[in-house]
């Protein structure tokens, strides 16, 4: 394939051609790039080319829970977004927490059209050599409070996960919580129906800004004290990415007169991130949203919202992932302490970011970056995220003149709802992994298709 005339992500316009899955040249546009005969040609003036998304965070609920969501529906909804790697949690049933865990939702992987990676998780009955023999992209999501799947763990069994990870250099991801500090009052008293603000505030003020900052520090001490690369899931408050940046420049800071490392309480690099319904949701929406709205971390306060949105556009955010955690409409509608916790976001991630970009609010760069080449560099898989020769060819082709309303009906993940209905979002008209075209949308007609499954192991040769 030949794509021509794209405008990349930094304002080169080049033509890009792949073969066998790889990026095999970038060059001007009109620089004697011809095509082959009988090659496909994808004439790309007026759009932009973007790496694909590496989504280091999603709930894809297979095994235990397909009526949710699936590997096969899951990725189509991510190949639609744009997002061509995803790294499926460990909180399914049963939990992967062992190497068979691990091997039979690998085998379930195989319908994935986009490639993946498979964490493990720790509980009281993990069996760390049988999870550590097999190819891990992390530890994690580690919880440290209990959410969708009851896989809170004390601080001692935390301390000796990550000290585990450390030995064998597998980074570790958490969920930062401290349910010591959850406010049991706010769920007292009459809450109201599943779709009003006072039963969604009540989720807000029970599971504690506090609670989340506290753990964080948690984390990132105990990290230290084995010299693990931690990094911190789904940060939902400023103070908590105020938390990591500290403990980032700690380290960094950490020499002697000679200009060798002195010891330090920072950590390695400790990374966090933040999901989109954290950036673009808050407690102002808690009305609309009723217990459609319950995630962990919860919502925040509009002023936490918006500082977390400009930490992301100053640079102190690395990553910016969906904690895609679909439930059916069934679920949600449960009263309060019934409805399970989490919302879908794989295929609107890069839709609401490319809009917060055509509106002015974030560079594409900055996009780019925190979607699709940090993730990649962070977690050792550097094919992934680069428009460049020798890169895995996993692409995306969008115009930024063209956003949409964003619509539960159009969307092509199981549950069938989304907290953003109603915003704006930019979506591909193709996307590509490793070559092979797995989604396409005609922009004209509307007309999609998606291609085969095409998904591999990234941790796998």
């Amino acid at each position: 394939m030949l794509i021509t005339g794209a405008e990349l992500a930094d304002g080169r316009v080049r033509d890009v051609r792949i073969r066998d899955g790889t990026i095999d040249a970038v060059e001007p546009a009109n620089a004697g790039i011809d095509p082959d005969a009988g090659e496909r040609v994808v004439d790309a003036r007026g759009r932009h080319l973007l790496p694909g998304a590496v989504d280091v965070h999603v709930h894809f609920r297979e095994p235990g829970g397909s009526h949710k969501e699936t590997w096969a529906s899951g990725s189509r909804s991510a190949a639609a977004g744009g997002v061509t790697t995803v790294v499926d949690q460990p909180n399914t049933s049963p939990p992967t927490v062992d190497g068979d865990a691990y091997d039979e939702k690998a085998a379930l992987a195989a319908d994935s059209l986009v490639d993946y990676g498979i964490n493990g998780g720790v509980t009281a009955h993990w069996d760390p050599e049988g999870l550590f023999e097999r190819p891990l992209f992390a530890l994690g999501e580690v919880f440290l409070a209990d959410s969708t799947g009851d896989m809170g763990i004390a601080v001692d069994l935390f301390e000796d996960a990550i000290a585990e990870a450390a030995a064998r250099d597998v980074p570790v991801t958490v969920h930062a919580e401290d349910e010591t500090l959850f406010d049991e009052g706010a769920l007292d008293g009459d809450l109201g129906g599943v779709g009003t603000a006072a039963n969604a505030n009540a989720w807000s003020a029970y599971r504690t800004a506090e609670a989340e900052v506290t753990a964080i520090e948690r984390a990132l001490d105990a990290a230290a004290e084995s010299d693990a690369q931690v990094h911190i899931a789904h940060t939902s408050t400023p103070e908590g990415i105020d938390a990591v940046r500290e403990a980032r420049e700690a380290r960094e800071s950490a020499t002697d007169a000679d200009g060798s490392e002195a010891e330090s309480r920072g950590v390695v690099h400790p990374t966090c991130e933040v999901t989109p319904h954290h950036l673009f949701l808050s407690r102002e929406n808690a009305g609309r949203l009723g217990t459609f709205g319950r995630m962990n971390p919860p919502l925040r306060s509009e002023d936490r919202r918006t500082g977390v949105f400009e930490r992301l556009r100053d640079g102190d955010v690395d990553v910016v992932a969906t904690d895609h955690a679909p439930h059916t409409v069934a679920e949600k509608r449960r009263g309060l302490a019934d409805a399970p916790s989490g919302v879908p976001g794989v295929e609107t991630l890069y839709p609401l970011l490319l809009e917060s970009v055509r509106k002015g609010e974030l560079s594409l760069e900055r996009v780019r970056d925190v979607v699709a080449a940090n993730p990649a560099s962070i977690f050792g898989v550097g094919a992934k995220g680069r428009v460049a020769e020798g890169a895995d060819a996993d692409l995306v082709l969008v115009d930024l003149t063209n956003p949409r309303e964003i619509e539960a009906g159009a969307l092509h993940g199981a549950c069938g709802w989304t907290p953003f209905e109603g915003l704006q979002g930019v979506f591909p008209e193709l996307t590509l992994v490793r070559g092979a075209v797995v989604y396409e949308r005609d922009p004209v007609t509307g007309a999609e298709s998606f291609g085969e499954p095409v998904g591999r192991n990234v941790r796998e040769p």
